[in-house]
């Protein structure tokens, strides 16, 4: 764990709605809002389900006007600029994100276009010149994967696929969802690939952010607390889809994983998966577990060599090593 630190900053954290069941929850909290609700999914699975009907109908019975969008796959800006200029001037008082890390961060985009001028490219880190007001519309995240713990960071990953592709971050403190509503009963129907996939992501967020240079006390101990889970948890939740008791730990490991990446970071992994996701089609948690074992034992060398074999990043390397493999 980090010594006590002389001085950091810790972000907010969006008001957390956990447990299973709560999504019964959304209407009330979508209708503190007012009364009409932009709702973000993805192009599959939960829009096209029972519950969705189930819970459209509960907004309308709520008296909560409902419009909808769907993104497939990663949001593109043009998808980012087409829905702000869609719903700009239709009274939208929430934007609710329901879906994987993908359909949270369009939702997060989309509220903070509504009120902006220009297109969303012209704010993206290392491709935009402007400078985001951090003006939007409250957001609602609803996460139906357990990885990207886009419920609770405060940036949107925007990715234009091609020879000249990127993946890029639409960046704010302001941008951390209003709400973080987890109900990991979203999750029990998601598929074993997607599972893992997800899962790897959210490991290697923890992983990194824990031994982050810019780790603190906080953030350490909601890494290790969402390590932890995924040692529990990863596992059954893949080969066990119905396990509610490991869904549940994964959607906490995630939710745990997006709180430390908006306050110590990430790394090399996520350094390497984020541009090759911008040429490539490659769902990213797929790819952060493919870059995981060579970027480790590339990083622990560097430490070896250029700080020691007992220095404090090396540490705990060991320390997640030994709780993964109970030898903690």
């Amino acid at each position: 764990m980090s010594a006590p630190a002389p001085s950091f900053t810790f972000a907010r954290a969006p008001r957390v709605v956990f447990g299973a069941g709560r999504l019964r929850e959304l209407p009330k909290l979508a209708g503190s809002f007012g009364r009409k609700a932009l709702l973000v999914t993805g192009a599959r699975s939960f829009a096209r389900g029972e519950r969705w009907d189930a819970l459209t109908d509960a907004l309308e019975d709520a008296g909560i006007s409902v419009a909808h969008e769907s993104v497939e796959g990663e949001p593109s800006p043009e998808f980012v600029d087409r829905a702000a200029a869609e719903h700009r001037d239709r009274g939208c008082a929430v934007v609710v994100g329901i879906g994987g890390g993908s359909a949270i961060d369009a939702a997060k985009a989309v509220s903070a276009m509504l009120g902006e001028p220009g297109s969303v490219v012209e704010y993206l880190e290392g491709v935009g010149t402007r400078t985001h007001s951090g003006g939007k519309l409250p957001v609602i995240a609803v996460p139906t994967t357990a990885g990207a713990g886009s419920e609770a960071t405060k940036n949107a990953v925007l990715s234009q696929v091609g020879p000249k592709g990127f993946k890029k971050s639409l960046r704010h403190d302001r941008f951390i969802p209003d709400i973080a509503l987890v109900d990991p009963e979203l999750t029990l129907s998601c598929p074993p690939g997607v599972s893992a996939a997800c899962g790897v992501d959210a490991f290697t967020q923890l992983l990194e952010s824990f031994v982050s240079t810019q780790a603190n006390p906080l953030t350490d101990a909601l890494a290790w607390s969402g390590l932890e889970a995924v040692r529990d948890s990863l596992v059954p939740a893949c080969t066990e889809g119905t396990d509610l008791a490991a869904r549940t730990g994964m959607a906490y490991a995630s939710l745990m994983s997006g709180m430390t990446l908006a306050n110590a970071g990430l790394g090399v992994i996520h350094g390497l998966a984020g541009p090759i996701g911008g040429f490539f089609p490659a769902p990213h948690g797929a790819l952060c577990g493919t870059l995981a074992a060579p970027a480790i034992e590339h990083t622990a060398r560097a430490l070896r060599a250029g700080q020691g074999p007992d220095c404090p990043g090396l540490r705990k390397y060991a320390a997640v090593g030994a709780l993964l493999c109970g030898t903690d």
